[in-house]
């Protein structure tokens, strides 16, 4: 296994700016509940803006923005077709048992949310956060 680089200097860790930053890329996901799609935009926007001046920052909302987009428009196109084959099915029994499947699929934004509120905690407290499954992804190969 290699070693990982560290993200903001070897003898400190992130600054204040860069907590507050990253916090806010992670926090970006509770836009989503007013605008549909502006969390991605606003962790897009901190990523533009901070790819050349933190690497901490940088890594954390680009992490930020491809979470957010996998967990609301991939789940919500997932919900939205199993909602859309269920219900015409229902008369068919065969929907009934397609249900419970939709409605999880459903929660799976809200548990997105909750995610990006513990990813923006953790980077106020100045942690390498990383999300499951993308997070060691994203920081080795994007930033």
């Amino acid at each position: 296994m290699s070693e990982a680089m560290p993200l903001a200097g070897p003898e400190a860790g992130p600054s204040a700016e860069e907590r507050q930053w990253a916090m806010l890329a992670h926090l970006s996901v509770l836009l989503n509940l007013v605008t549909g799609l502006g969390g991605p935009i606003a962790a897009f926007l901190i990523y533009l803006f901070y790819r050349e001046r933190s690497r901490y920052v940088a890594v954390q909302s680009l992490q930020a923005l491809i979470f957010q987009l996998l967990a609301w428009a991939v789940a919500g196109v997932i919900a939205t077709a199993l909602w859309a084959v269920s219900l015409p099915l229902t008369a068919a029994i065969i929907g009934i048992c397609l249900i419970p499947v939709a409605c999880l699929v459903t929660l799976i934004p809200l548990g997105a949310l909750v995610y990006g509120v513990v990813g923006g905690i953790a980077c106020n407290r100045g942690e390498d956060f990383r999300y499951w499954l993308i997070g060691d992804w994203v920081a080795n190969t994007f930033a």
